[in-house]
C-alpha cells in the first residue's frame, strides 16, 4: 500500500562539503544581483499550534502566542532577503497559520508582490475560527482555504488529538461558503487505528454533501519521535492491516470518481479546473521559495530547508542573511532534476510525464506499474491503478 511521505530524495552524487561551497555561491549571486531566474511560488511556514497531534513530526510549537508578532516581522525581513518576484500562489501552512490574526496576515501579505489572480492559499483548523475572521481574510487576499478536518467521527477525531469536533468542521466549512470562499480544500485521513469502513463511508458521504472544491486524502503515517510512535511500540495502538488499508483507499478512489471529482494527484481529488495550483507546481518540480522556520526551499538548482532553531533563525535574519541550515543543502544537477521531475510527475495521475524510453520505463511498463497513454497527441506515461497502490515501489527506481 503506497504511504504519501512526500518526496523521495535521490542519491547525492557530491559530498555536504562540495554542496555547501555551490551555495555559499548561489546565495552570493543572488544577493549580488546576477540571479534573474523568475520564480512565482512562495510558501510561508507558521510553526505555532494550541496543541500537538499525537501523530504529528511538522515543525510546530504550543502555546507560544508571545512569538507571534517577532515571527511576522521576521518573516518580513526574510521576504526582503529575496528579490521582488511576482507570485503566482502563496501558501501559509504550518503548523496553523490561522492562529495569526488577520492584520498580522494582511502585514506579510503587503510585503509579497502577487500577481492579479493569483492563488493565496491559508491553512487552518476548524477550531478558534468565526464567520468574521473569515470575512476579513477574505478582504485581504486570501482566495482559498485548506482546512484541517481529518474526519467528521468524533471518536475518530478524539483518538487523533484533534481539538475539534464533526460538527465544528461542517459548521466552518458553511460559514466559510457564507463569507465567500469559492475555492476550500478539505483533508481527509483514512487508516486511523480502530477506524472502520463505516467510519470511512459517513466521511465521504459528509464530503460529498458539502461539496469542496478540492479533498486531500492521507493514510495515517506512523513517523519515528511522535506520541502515536511510542503507542504502537508499546502495544498501546495497532497499525491497520495493509491488505484493509488498500481496501480503504480503493474505496476513496472510486467513490470520489464516481461523485464527480477527478484524481488529478496521487493524494489529491478536484472538481474540474479546480486542483491545487501551488502543490502542482511542486509535482511538476517548479522551483519555489519558502519563508519561515524549517521552511523548504528549491531555489537557484538547490534544494535545502531553513533552520528549526529560533535563535538561529532570528540571528540570520538581523544579520540579513538567509537562514538555511547547511546540512540539508543538495545541489540539483541536470542527471537529479532529471529524477526528480520522473518521480514527482508521475504523482500526477492524469497527465504523468512525456514518454522517453530508457531501461527504468521499460522495465516499469513490463511490470504493468505504469502504462503509456495519448494526450493532445503525445505520448506520456502515467501510473498505472497497481501503480497508484505500489507508488513507492515506482519511485525507488529513480533513486
Amino acid at each position: 500500500m503506497y504511504k504519501d511521505k512526500g518526496m523521495i530524495k535521490g542519491e547525492q552524487t557530491e559530498n555536504i562539503e562540495q554542496k555547501q561551497k555551490k551555495a555559499a555561491n548561489e546565495c552570493t549571486k543572488e544577493k549580488s544581483g546576477e540571479k534573474t531566474e523568475n520564480i512565482d511560488a512562495i510558501y510561508i511556514h507558521i510553526p505555532f499550534c494550541t496543541k500537538k497531534c499525537g501523530y504529528c513530526d511538522f515543525c510546530t510549537f504550543i502555546n507560544m502566542s508571545h512569538e507571534y508578532e517577532k515571527y511576522v516581522q521576521a518573516l518580513i525581513e526574510e521576504i526582503k532577503l529575496h528579490p521582488p518576484y511576482k507570485y503566482d500562489t502563496v501558501y501559509f501552512g504550518g503548523g496553523t497559520p490561522s492562529l495569526f490574526s488577520y492584520s498580522q496576515i494582511y502585514r506579510i501579505m503587503e510585503n509579497l508582490n502577487i500577481k492579479e489572480g493569483g492563488e493565496v492559499t491559508l491553512e487552518m483548523n476548524p477550531e478558534g475560527m468565526s464567520r468574521t475572521k473569515l470575512e476579513k481574510l477574505k478582504k485581504i487576499g486570501i482566495n482559498r482555504l485548506s482546512i484541517g478536518t481529518q474526519s467528521f467521527q468524533d471518536s475518530l477525531l478524539k483518538s487523533l488529538g484533534r481539538e475539534h469536533t464533526g460538527e465544528d468542521a461542517e459548521r466552518i466549512f458553511k460559514e466559510a461558503r457564507d463569507a465567500g470562499f469559492n475555492n476550500i480544500s478539505i483533508d481527509l485521513m483514512f487508516s486511523i487505528p480502530d477506524q472502520t469502513m463505516e467510519d470511512l463511508k459517513r466521511d465521504l458521504n459528509k464530503l460529498i454533501e458539502l461539496s469542496p472544491e478540492n479533498i486531500s486524502v492521507y493514510s495515517l503515517i506512523w513517523e519515528e519521535g511522535t506520541v502515536f510512535w511510542s503507542k504502537l511500540q508499546k502495544g498501546h495502538l495497532k497499525e491497520t492491516d495493509e491488505d484493509f488499508e488498500a481496501e480503504m483507499y480503493e474505496y476513496i478512489i472510486d467513490f470520489l470518481k464516481e461523485n464527480g471529482y477527478i484524481h488529478y494527484e496521487i493524494s489529491n481529488f478536484s472538481k474540474k479546473g479546480l486542483s491545487g495550483k501551488h502543490n502542482t507546481k511542486y509535482w511538476k518540480n517548479k522551483e519555489f521559495i519558502g519563508v519561515g522556520l524549517s521552511a523548504a526551499s528549491y531555489y537557484n538548482q538547490r534544494r535545502y530547508s531553513n533552520t528549526r532553531i529560533f535563535s538561529k533563525y532570528y540571528e540570520s535574519i538581523r544579520k540579513k542573511e538567509h537562514p538555511i541550515d547547511e546540512s540539508t543543502l543538495e545541489i540539483i544537477d541536470s542527471e537529479e532534476k532529471g529524477k526528480l521531475e520522473k518521480m514527482l510527475g508521475l504523482r500526477l495521475i492524469h497527465e504523468g510525464i512525456e514518454y522517453a524510453p530508457d531501461n527504468v520505463i521499460e522495465t516499469l511498463l513490463s511490470k504493468g506499474l505504469i502504462e503509456k497513454v495519448i494526450l493532445e497527441g503525445s505520448p506520456r506515461i502515467r501510473l498505472s491503478r497497481r501503480g497508484i497502490l505500489l507508488a513507492n515501489e515506482v519511485f525507488m527506481e529513480f533513486i
